[in-house]
């Protein structure tokens, strides 16, 4: 069992930042990546970001060189930089954890980005 929470959602304008933090516990061990992903209204849910356990990063193509994401120092947390935000980021982003047998997600953070 993998325990994951995230923290960091909010309102912003558009053009604004936010920073994203999921920690995760339990059987840490076995997560071989972790990651976010998000999924607005009438939406599916989308890749934004992964890291492996190898510290190798993939993004969805509509948030390079906007988003970053990032390990703590003892890779049981993951943060996600959100830079120049638009309203269309807007979603419920949600912290996932791959290990061999199974993705193990948050419940869900709400980022909002109007003016």
């Amino acid at each position: 069992q993998v325990q994951l929470v995230e923290s960091g959602g909010g309102l912003v304008q558009p053009g604004g930042s936010l920073r994203l933090s999921c920690a995760a516990s339990g059987n840490i061990f076995s997560i071989y990546a972790m990651g976010w992903y998000r999924q607005a209204p009438g939406n599916q849910r989308e890749l934004v970001a992964v890291i492996t356990s190898g510290g190798s990063t993939n993004y969805g193509d509509s948030v390079k060189g906007r988003f970053t994401i990032s390990r703590g120092n003892a890779k049981t947390t993951v943060y996600l930089q959100m830079n120049s935000l638009k309203p269309e980021d807007t979603a419920v982003y949600y912290c996932n954890a791959k290990l061999t047998t199974r993705d193990y997600w948050g419940r869900g953070t709400q980022v909002t980005v109007s003016s």
